[in-house]
């Protein structure tokens, strides 16, 4: 496997705020404080109805403009629901970014957003709804949800209105439910849940077929020869990797003997560890050493290493 460890900032490779993630938060937020706090105009027009007005997504029969399926995402209605999306944002975007990459993440966070807006003018569309305006970031970061729920299934999550841990699998099919029933039945909440929907589905074909679309975006970026490749989705579903499968993993393993001559004269003993051509330190890295770091990553997340096994995951990717 080609797991990528992002370097930006931490001597350990973790980043809690890495790049895409603060670029997010920051334009999120600061529009939302430009756009409501500042009493400024644009022509006849207050800056936060000018926003809404050729910003927000309007529905195909009520002023739609394509650039709207991407500025839509970053308006918000109030303090409650910016301050929702972005905490859910950092909590299990933050990983995700980790994992996959920068470059992957974003590109993967617009186009959730982006099939979340395009299911919701269908639906619109097909219901003959009223032309009322879309804004928020909520139909990108359900896909972010659904990643992680994909990627972790087991991890414990614990999120208002749920006070008790249930695995990610669980809340995010929970999730999904209930903006299914609320949307089935017209819940008039003013939340577009089918908006919702569609940017778990967005993420969903994203994840299953997109690895061709991100091997090219990894490209674009890789002007010099030693450009480290990004991780792929399925990549880093630690899960689903079996030990018989090793060799899908791009880790080039073999065994370096200590002493030859005595080797060869010598019956090898019935389970030895292989050695790998990773060195940390001095230390021999075997494969068994990284499958376990990696299944213990599987099982608890990146924060359950100890300091000693992010160092050597980080050194091994910076020598892959």
């Amino acid at each position: 496997m080609r797991y990528n460890q992002y370097s930006g900032g931490g001597g350990g490779g973790f980043s809690v705020f890495p790049p895409v993630i603060k670029f997010l938060l920051f334009a999120n937020v600061g529009i939302f404080l430009i756009t409501g706090l500042l009493d400024l105009r644009v022509g006849s027009m207050m800056l936060s109805d000018a926003a809404i007005e050729y910003f927000a997504l309007w529905p195909f029969n009520g002023g739609f403009q394509p650039w709207q399926l991407i500025s839509y995402q970053f308006l918000h209605g109030g303090f409650s629901h910016i301050l929702f999306n972005m905490f859910a944002l950092w909590m299990f975007g933050m990983e995700l970014e980790n994992v996959w990459g920068s470059r992957r993440f974003g590109v993967y966070y617009l186009l959730s957003g982006i099939a979340a807006g395009i299911v919701h003018l269908l639906v619109s569309l097909a219901t003959g709804s009223a032309p009322v305006p879309t804004l928020g970031a909520s139909g990108s970061i359900m896909g972010v949800l659904l990643a992680f729920g994909m990627l972790f299934p087991d991890r414990p999550v614990m999120m208002f209105p749920i006070f008790f841990p249930i695995p990610a699998r669980i809340f995010v099919l929970g999730y999904a439910a209930l903006d299914l029933i609320l949307g089935v039945t017209n819940a008039a909440d003013g939340v577009a849940h089918f908006a919702h929907l569609g940017g778990a589905l967005g993420g969903f074909l994203l994840i299953k077929f997109g690895e061709p679309l991100f091997r090219w975006i990894d490209t674009l970026g890789s002007s010099t020869a030693g450009t480290r490749q990004q991780s792929s989705f399925t990549d880093v579903r630690y899960r689903d990797v079996e030990p018989q499968h090793h060799a899908q993993r791009n880790i080039t393993v073999h065994y370096v003997s200590p002493d030859a001559n005595r080797e060869a004269h010598e019956p090898p003993p019935a389970k030895r560890e292989t050695a790998t051509r990773f060195v940390v330190d001095g230390e021999n890295i075997s494969q068994e050493r990284i499958d376990a770091i990696l299944d213990k990553i599987s099982h608890g997340g990146y924060h359950s290493l100890t300091e000693r096994e992010k160092f050597i995951l980080f050194e091994v990717s910076r020598q892959l």
